[in-house]
């Protein structure tokens, strides 16, 4: 199958620290860059489907240990960002 030829947009999101470590270091293990992470990501939560394999399951796991990243997804949509 040919490739999807696509236009992008370049965006200025705000994200929390750790996760923003986590998902650098899944980009750079998974080979992509951080925009087709990301994309990657919401095409499979737009179908309902896992975005991650078990094998980058736990090193996601593994990076948010170094990182410090304790989110997980009940924390969606309660974070507040500290004042300084």
């Amino acid at each position: 199958m040919p490739p999807t030829v696509i236009q992008r947009t370049q965006t200025g999101v705000r994200i929390e620290t750790s996760l923003l470590k986590v998902l650098k270091g899944v980009a750079e293990f998974t080979d992509l860059t951080l925009g087709d992470l990301l994309e990657g990501i919401v095409l499979h939560a737009f179908e309902g489907k896992a975005p991650f394999s078990e094998e980058t399951q736990k090193v996601i796991e593994q990076l948010k240990l170094v990182y410090g990243c304790e989110l997980n997804a009940s924390d969606s949509h309660q974070l507040v960002e500290s004042k300084s």
